[in-house]
């Protein structure tokens, strides 16, 4: 590797992690908003990330490729409607997170992001006909049971992590169709539900309920603070992921919800108990045989088991 590409390759994990390990910290932030509503938190952030998005554009001087984009879309309407599902998903996505880093399901959020990965492979079989190796098969079977034995500990389905893990397979999907780079991306996705953060952020201020008018300037200074704490990990990832290979972004993605983790239970003490420790276990093995299928060995070994046969 020439220095050239180790110094890219270098910057590419150093942008990567840090923008898992802004995810992984993110739920410290949240905290401090606790005595806000979820709902509230998630307009605030919807309208904060698109004004901080358009002052984006204007500083980088991009408005022209976002009128490229917007042109391109108009001829296909099928990416207008990806979008519209793609702004839903994600605003489902952190309006779940909000709620449960502020209620108390931390550590059940992080199991979601642990998830995500491996339903991401599955949605990509379902829908992109992706066929899976037989190691795949058997990482995903492996957390599946650790699912399945929570499910049964707590009589109910783990919620919380499902729909985190779901919302963001989808919303990845989703990606797959419109294609946009990140800035776009986000750009485009906070623009579909603005209106609908504006009109809840103005129906609460008519009711006199409105946290922003009613609080501290500290409150609404972290309100405001939401946009720009969604944006930049966001844009840390994009600019990073495309330095390094794929495999080495897998790697990096359980950063954050290991951080996560940690948090939920060493500095809010959320419960972590033996089921807990055995569904995790399964969850840990399964990551680290679907990143070991990933390698050399197990696809040579693969490929000779299919000659043999």
């Amino acid at each position: 590797m020439h220095n050239q590409e180790m110094s890219t390759y270098k910057q590419g994990i150093l942008y990567t992690a840090g923008s898992y390990l802004l995810w992984g910290i993110l739920p410290l932030y949240w905290k401090m908003l606790e005595h806000v509503s979820p709902e509230e938190i998630l307009a605030h952030r919807i309208l904060w990330s698109f004004l901080f998005m358009i002052l984006l554009l204007t500083f980088t001087k991009e408005w022209k490729s976002s009128f490229v984009t917007i042109k391109r879309m108009i001829k296909k309407p099928m990416l207008i409607i990806s979008l519209i599902v793609s702004s839903l998903l994600i605003s489902i996505n952190w309006f779940v997170y909000i709620w449960a880093v502020n209620n108390e399901h931390m550590v059940e959020a992080s199991l979601g992001y642990y998830i995500n990965p491996l339903i991401s492979v599955f949605l990509g079989m379902i829908f992109l006909k992706e066929k899976l190796t037989l190691w795949q098969k058997i990482s995903f079977l492996l957390a599946t049971l650790g699912v399945l034995i929570t499910t049964l500990h707590y009589g109910g389905i783990p919620w919380v992590a499902l729909t985190l893990a779901i919302s963001f397979g989808l919303y990845g999907l989703t990606k797959k169709v419109t294609k946009l780079s990140s800035v776009m991306g986000l750009t485009f996705e906070t623009m579909v539900v603005t209106p609908l953060a504006a009109v809840y952020l103005l129906s609460l201020i008519n009711k006199g309920e409105s946290s922003f008018v009613d609080y501290q300037l500290a409150t609404n200074l972290l309100l405001i603070g939401a946009g720009v704490a969604t944006a930049i990990p966001l844009l840390l990832f994009a600019s990073g992921a495309r330095r390094i290979p794929l495999f080495m972004v897998g790697v990096l993605q359980y950063i954050a919800p290991s951080i996560t983790l940690v948090i939920g239970i060493v500095i809010y003490h959320e419960p972590f108990t033996n089921i807990e420790f055995i569904t995790f276990s399964l969850i840990w093995s399964s990551l680290f045989l679907f990143s070991l299928s990933h390698s050399r060995y197990f696809k040579s070994a693969e490929f000779k088991e299919k000659r043999a046969s």
